[in-house]
């Protein structure tokens, strides 16, 4: 059984390398062509603006399997060139996926073509068309558990355990190339994960919590919609790039509105794109349209784009065009606001 299963886990996922795809003249030339190549230019020259206007704040939010997918690096590139301030993510991008590869582990090429009741005896989880060892995601599992052995029983905001899960990486050193949270530890970039347990993480806290009922700690998502409420406060004017939909994208766009609940005159996200394939029709979060999100006042006009591309393509092209045509761009540290 165990060669059988390292026939279906050979040939791991590559991280695709934005500092080697020469953007700029495909972003130049798909300005001047028609339909998705066009909003997908058009995405580009808005992220660009954003980063080169020094009064925003850069809020990246990320759903979907896409460090699975292969583009964990393009996150790191970004994070590590001050291209992306704050990051707002489903819990496996995180932890599934990131922290599960800087502990060693690979996300392989697989099939839709595939036995999924064999994969299923050989402890292989699918991800459309991307192989996963469970065995190695349990290990992550139990990881987690010993992160939070360690830690005061309290609650914390997810991103003050992702800051803890950096700092064990830190400690510990990564056994991959790159990973997301350490190069957030690493530059003060907050991470928020505000359906934490929704993920391996949860598995491993619900193991902390009933090895010790009496004292544990535990993951408020209220904390994390304070914290993030806290630092569009103090950031004042922001700008989103949009990856997918669903928890993160509508969890940042509500902070807008809930410092206004809470007294605060503070101004929509300026910018927004968003990079989804979800259908607007049948009023899904994921689909829903930024101009939407204007009647909501969570997003003003007009510097905005919705992008319908998968993010497989898309992102990495127009994080390459912004990674050739913004240089020296300062770091916010906004990590530093809850120190």
């Amino acid at each position: 059984m165990k060669e059988e299963k390292k026939e279906y886990l050979k040939t791991p996922i590559e991280h695709i390398d934005i500092k080697k795809i020469d953007a700029v003249p495909i972003i130049e030339m798909y300005s001047k062509m028609a339909f998705s190549a066009r909003s997908l230019a058009y995405g580009a020259f808005i992220y660009e603006k954003m980063l080169k206007d020094e009064d925003i704040t850069v809020i990246l939010t990320l759903a979907g399997s896409l460090f699975s997918a292969g583009l964990k690096k393009v996150v790191c590139d970004l994070v590590r060139n001050n291209l992306v301030d704050v990051i707002v993510s489903s819990g496996a991008i995180i932890v599934d996926q990131d922290f599960f590869e800087a502990l060693g582990f690979r996300h392989y090429i697989g099939s839709v073509d595939v036995d999924d009741r064999k994969l299923n005896k050989l402890h292989i989880d699918r991800i459309y068309d991307t192989f996963i060892d469970e065995d190695e995601l349990r290990i992550c599992d139990m990881t987690i558990a010993e992160i939070a052995e360690k830690l005061e029983p309290r609650t914390y905001s997810s991103r003050e355990f992702i800051l803890e899960m950096g700092k064990y990486l830190k400690e510990n050193g990564i056994k991959t190339d790159d990973s997301v949270i350490l190069s957030c530890y690493e530059k003060n970039v907050p991470i928020f994960v505000p359906a934490f347990s929704d993920c391996s993480a949860g598995f491993g806290l619900v193991y902390h919590q009933v090895k010790n009922p009496e004292r544990h700690l535990s993951i408020d998502s209220v904390k994390d919609f304070k914290e993030l409420t806290q630092l569009k406060i103090a950031a004042k004017q922001t700008g989103v790039v949009m990856i997918g939909g669903g928890v993160p994208k509508n969890f940042t766009q509500d902070v807008v509105v809930c410092a206004d609940v809470l007294g605060e005159n503070i101004p929509m996200h300026k910018y927004a794109i968003q990079i989804t394939v979800a259908d607007v029709r049948d009023g899904a979060l994921s689909g829903s349209t930024l101009k939407e999100a204007h009647s909501w006042g969570k997003v003003d006009f007009p510097n905005t784009e919705m992008i319908y591309c998968e993010a497989t393509i898309a992102f990495p092209i127009i994080s390459a065009y912004v990674y050739q045509k913004v240089k020296d761009r300062k770091p916010k540290n906004w990590a530093n606001l809850f120190k």
